[in-house]
């Protein structure tokens, strides 16, 4: 290559990447969780409690249909963007039978998994220099998906004295002119937390008063526990139908984390508007997987109950072992399969030579020490928590949780 065939220097005024994506953290859960499996890799013993995934097989009926998917040709060409008419018509029933509202089946787009659903509802909602409110702990991916949309994520933080759970008074006294949408996720990732049917009714009262669209996470609406209910804020207060965004999918729930579908519904020029962006930005969601999700959609959910009764169980371990480490409080989570302690009365002390000051150190340390991998708070928010998934087999569980409290224990 000649002098003048180089590429051309970038400049401060051109920038090799744009300042759109080079400002985009990566994913925290998906980068403890690469991490955890390239340790296994080389050889090392290493638990992972990052990554928020069942460690359950997807139920024999729906891979059963996703193989009779694949051999019909029908399903080898491209199909409409805003997804199959049969899995629209799939997801307006099972929100009938599990949310207890009827939607129209056109108000449906089907989504390459709930992140892609996300990222949409905030693309097509929010304008440059919006603020949403966005209750914290929050999962990772959401103030990044309401920065590309151009908005600006007010975090409103709910500590563990308030089980998580943010109050109607903390959104008012962050409500500005320029608040344009609140998100709100129950049951929660990465708290396990769940709005209570009378604080769900009471925020969407207070977003329909102040005329504030409301994006309402309800992946893990099946996976609640003890006397927690799942309460959809359209059947808490309807009226909110015409400002509301409902993201939702099959990962959780059925075990489907990598077969990628996902939806959002809302109102019709929204759902309209993202639905465009979609037809440019991927076409339609894998044929295959959407026939799959219609099989889990349409069957019976003696699977899921299985799963959840599994995750009950690991949920009460996990709580009880992490209470008894001194320095460590933990909230018992009533919903998903997260649960986020506190570990302030930690940080400051000793361990093996090390004094961590962010529950991000103690992360790294706990990773290199006990080799056991968790998420730090700094992911979701303040500094001073963990988050662990229970998502993960029995001997497992208990083996990590052990290494930790081991390794926690040494603090001085």
């Amino acid at each position: 290559m000649t002098s003048t065939d180089a590429a051309p220097a970038s400049s401060a005024a051109h920038p090799r990447v744009s300042q759109r994506f080079a400002g985009i953290a990566e994913s925290a859960t998906l980068a403890v969780d690469a991490k955890a499996k390239a340790l296994k890799a080389q050889g090392r013993p290493v638990i992972g409690f990052g990554a928020g995934e069942p460690d359950f097989p997807t139920p024999p009926a729906i891979v059963a249909a996703a193989v009779a998917a694949a051999q019909d040709p029908a399903n080898h060409r491209y199909s409409p963007a805003g997804g199959l008419p049969v899995l629209r018509e799939a997801v307006a029933s099972a929100t009938l039978r599990d949310s207890g509202y009827e939607i129209d089946p056109s108000s449906v787009l089907i989504t390459n998994g709930g992140k892609q659903a996300v990222f949409q509802a905030f693309g097509a909602v929010v304008d440059p220099g919006d603020e949403v409110l966005l209750p914290a702990p929050y999962w990772t991916t959401y103030p990044e998906a309401i920065r590309l949309a151009g908005g600006v994520p007010v975090e409103v933080f709910a500590g563990p004295e308030a089980a998580y759970l943010v109050t109607v008074e903390q959104l008012e006294a962050a409500r500005t002119p320029a608040t344009k949408a609140l998100l709100l996720c129950s049951p929660s990732n990465p708290t396990g937390a769940v709005y209570p049917p009378e604080a769900i009714e009471a925020i969407g009262r207070w977003a329909l008063e102040h005329g504030i669209w409301v994006i309402t996470d309800e992946i893990y609406q099946h996976l609640v526990y003890d006397d927690a209910v799942f309460t959809p804020v359209l059947r808490a207060v309807p009226e909110l139908a015409d400002t509301t965004v409902v993201v939702n999918g099959v990962a959780k729930t059925y075990a489907m984390t990598g077969w990628r579908v996902g939806w959002m519904q809302g109102p019709a020029d929204v759902v309209k508007a993202a639905t465009n962006f979609q037809s440019h930005l991927t076409s339609n969601v894998s044929n295959v997987s959407q026939r799959a999700a219609v099989a889990a959609l349409t069957g019976d959910l003696s699977a899921v109950a299985e799963m959840r009764a599994a995750f009950d169980r690991r949920r009460r371990a996990m709580v009880a072992a992490l209470s008894a480490i001194e320095g460590v409080d933990c909230p018992t989570p009533t919903g998903a399969f997260y649960a986020y302690p506190s570990v302030q009365g930690l940080l400051g002390r000793e361990i093996r030579g090390v004094v961590p000051t962010t529950s991000a150190e103690l992360a790294e340390l706990i990773l290199t020490e006990a080799e056991v991998a968790v998420v730090p708070g700094e992911a979701f928010g303040p500094s001073g928590y963990l988050r662990l998934s229970y998502a993960l087999g029995d001997a497992d569980l208990a083996e990590g949780v052990a290494r930790i409290a081991a390794l926690l224990g040494e603090a001085r």
